[in-house]
């Protein structure tokens, strides 16, 4: 059993860890060797998805913050407004210098893009059933394999019924070389994180849409992978996503082999040389499930709680409030990664919704109850009307912020932050923690990605929240071991998985106006 220990995970983690030294030891990016941001395949016709799709138009706030509707139904049309949303090119500029950058809709790291999608599908309204590769440069589909192969996805999903009778499954992976060339092997946590965010936009457009959607992170990676035509040593499957329901004419899911036929599709290559990294392969091969019975077992492990430890002064989420929010289409399409923070404040009315809606809940297979988290947010207040200044443990369950201590950390978060100005001119940096001893012991390797996912999730329910109501945000990395001695004895035995700023943009008018008034 490929997932039964934690060594490695553990292990990977500790290797990959920043510090001082080891960010100042970081070699120069070659930039002649800059990997491609599109996978393109040379032998497969594509399939251009329709440009008149409908749009997300609910407010997405409401969105971000629901957990889940049940039902809906899936055309050609709804796949591709779920494919813009989540991984569609958004808007392109024309640097000086000519070169010309797409810009997607889910935030990534360092815009390395290495996530791709796939859909797997019964017959649709304007689509026959297949395996397919969505190109987001060409807004079109390749189809890798003709057939409904639903049944195939059924059983690596350890015989979840939903999957096999799903309309549509879309598919994430991660193309490993992508990311590390500019992150090495600690792009591992990034193809979760950069996942999360793409999750946390197609969750949201399902919402909109009121079309059912489930995040599914245990099945059988050879399987996938093989279903996919994926070269393991170079791109591995990281999630499959189940959309809408069963409208009571599928057929139950009868296919009983385990395997299927090979495929391999030529696409151009990513650069003119590619460095591996056996830390990511390794990684991913120990967190790997094997069969659908291992996917089962894996599947019944409990939700970690979280321990109750002393903590000062609690402080209450402000009432919610109904603030000017963007609806969820606007909120996608004018998102980005803020660069600069003016020294400003919010209000902790605003810093409330964004914490109610962000931490409601994902609808994902390896949470149970519904609700319950592997996350915990730990917080640095630099400038958040209605909170003093200081250090804080979010409270989910009682919805409160509990001071750990009090003072101005302006300077120290932009020290555990890598050294960067945006944590210290930002008004709230989130450090989105988990207790991976914990984690690892109930869910083996793969629990590692499960911390990582839903880190990245909720990175990006809180990006989506903060565009949606006029004020900026950006993902930023970190020191590790930095931020557990910072929030310790809180913190301790606590890792980070990743950190979020939130603040007023140095630039341009935002509905912060409107939601100060």
């Amino acid at each position: 059993m490929t997932n039964s220990g934690v060594n490695l995970a553990k292990e990977y983690h500790e290797e990959t860890k920043h510090s001082p030294s080891s960010v100042r030891w970081a070699g120069q990016l070659d930039l002649e060797n800059k990997p491609l941001p599109y996978k393109l395949y040379t032998d497969l016709p594509p399939i251009e998805l329709p440009r008149d799709f409908p749009q997300p138009t609910r407010n997405a706030i409401d969105c971000v913050s629901s957990l889940d509707v049940d039902g809906g139904t899936v055309d050609i049309r709804t796949l591709a407004e779920l494919l813009y949303f989540s991984a569609g090119i958004t808007y392109t500029i024309r640097a000086p210098s000519g070169e010309v950058y797409d810009f997607r809709a889910a935030a990534c790291t360092g815009a390395r893009y290495e996530v791709e999608s796939y859909v797997v599908c019964g017959d649709l309204r304007g689509l026959r059933a297949g395996v397919y590769h969505f190109n987001p440069r060409d807004f079109a589909l390749s189809q890798l394999r003709a057939g409904d192969f639903r049944p195939f996805l059924y059983r690596a999903a350890g015989e979840e019924e939903r999957v096999g009778t799903s309309p549509v499954s879309i598919l994430l992976s991660a193309i490993y070389w992508r990311n590390s060339w500019k992150y090495a092997a600690r792009a591992y946590r990034h193809f979760f994180w950069d996942s999360g965010t793409i999750l946390a936009n197609l969750l949201a457009t399902a919402i909109s849409t009121r079309l059912h959607a489930e995040v599914i992170l245990g099945f059988v990676d050879e399987s996938v992978n093989n279903l996919l035509g994926l070269n393991v040593n170079e791109e591995a499957t990281t999630a499959i996503v189940l959309l809408g329901t069963a409208t009571g004419t599928e057929s139950s899911p009868n296919m009983p082999s385990d395997t299927v036929a090979s495929v391999s599709h030529e696409y151009l290559p990513l650069s003119k040389k590619q460095v591996d990294y056996p830390e990511i392969t390794k990684m991913h091969y120990s967190s790997s499930l094997n069969s659908p019975q291992e996917v089962k077992a894996w599947r019944r492990h409990l939700t970690i709680k979280s321990e109750q430890k002393e903590v000062g002064e609690v402080y209450g989420l402000a009432a919610a409030e109904s603030f000017t929010a963007l609806p969820l289409n606007e909120t996608i399409t004018r998102r980005g990664s803020t660069r600069k923070f003016a020294r400003k404040p919010i209000t902790l009315s605003l810093l409330s919704s964004i914490l109610r809606s962000s931490t409601a809940g994902i609808p994902v297979d390896f949470l149970t109850p519904k609700g319950s988290t592997l996350v915990e947010a730990y917080w640095i207040i630099n400038n958040v009307e209605g909170l003093p200044t200081g250090a804080y443990w979010y409270d989910r369950g009682t919805r409160t912020l509990a001071v750990l201590k009090l003072g101005d950390f302006r300077k120290t978060a932009e020290y555990l932050c890598l050294e960067q100005p945006l944590a210290s001119d930002g008004s709230a940096v989130a450090f989105l923690m988990s207790n991976l001893d914990q984690i690892l012991s109930a869910y083996g390797n793969r629990g590692y990605r499960a911390a990582q996912l839903e880190a990245g999730i909720i990175l990006g329910k809180m990006n989506l929240c903060a565009y949606a109501l006029g004020i900026g945000a950006t993902g930023i990395t970190f020191y590790d071991d930095a931020i557990t001695d910072f929030f310790s004895p809180h913190a301790q035995g606590k890792n980070n998985m990743v950190s979020v700023v939130l603040g007023i943009p140095a630039y341009g008018k935002k509905l912060e106006d409107k939601n100060r008034q």
